[in-house]
């Protein structure tokens, strides 16, 4: 009668207790029997070679990237309510969301929807003072220079967006004059002087994980292995599909 009874209490007190919520370790787990990541890309407001950065995501056979055009800024954002996407990569260009889509897109960041800022992203919503904070910079690019030769350093190997690689070569637009939040965690650098010496950092804004990746100019950097594998992962950590660092 006893070990009925602790078992019937046992079924009770279970019942009442919070569910079990899978960790991010979890997620990266599983990541291997999971269903496609569910990707939403926008662009828009910057000229890019169309064809080949489609092929460029579809390239992930892992993920399944839908492409959005923006026009005035944050069109995917009108309503939230059953967000399909695991991240959201920016690669738009001085848009200005309205305040109902600023706040869903906040709304998504506290969900701990990834983010991954890709080159001109930065600037995707610059008139937008929380979007600093979201970005992890402290100022906005004031030069760049196009087709510049320089060396990209491995900040943190173990990191798992970019761990396994070593130092490559790559011919890239450089980016000057803006400067980034003392608490980001540096993953790529440079010195070459065109350039500041970050190239990708990551961070956690409210519950989300963002990374800011400076490679993605063009064709000529779409094709590099170096730069597809850390796209890839760094979507993949942004979505929990790798073990964070």
């Amino acid at each position: 009668m006893r070990c009925f009874l602790c078992f019937s209490t046992a079924i009770v007190l279970a019942s009442f207790l919070p569910p079990v919520r899978p960790s991010r370790a979890d997620n990266a787990a599983k990541a291997g029997t999971a269903k496609k990541m569910q990707v939403l890309v926008l662009v828009g407001g910057h000229g890019f070679p169309e064809k080949p950065f489609h092929q460029l995501f579809n390239g992930f056979p892992d993920m399944k990237c839908t492409f959005v055009e923006e026009k005035i800024g944050g069109e995917a954002f009108d309503n939230v309510d059953r967000w399909p996407y695991d991240a959201i990569v920016l690669y738009n260009h001085n848009k200005n969301p309205s305040e109902k889509r600023r706040r869903n897109f906040l709304k998504l960041m506290d969900r701990g929807v990834g983010l991954v800022v890709l080159h001109h992203g930065l600037h995707a919503y610059r008139d937008w003072p929380e979007f600093q904070k979201i970005t992890g910079i402290t100022s906005f690019v004031s030069d760049a220079k196009d087709d510049v030769n320089y060396t990209v350093h491995i900040e943190d190997p173990q990191h798992p967006i970019v761990k396994g690689l070593k130092d490559f070569a790559v011919k890239e637009e450089t980016y000057k004059g803006h400067r980034i939040d003392a608490k980001m965690h540096v993953i790529l650098s440079t010195d070459e002087p065109t350039n500041y010496r970050a190239l990708a950092w990551v961070h956690t804004y409210r519950n989300s994980p963002v990374c800011f990746l400076q490679l993605g100019h063009g064709t000529n950097i779409y094709g590099q292995k170096e730069f597809r594998t850390i796209l890839g992962n760094a979507i993949r950590w942004s979505a929990g599909r790798l073990a964070p660092r």
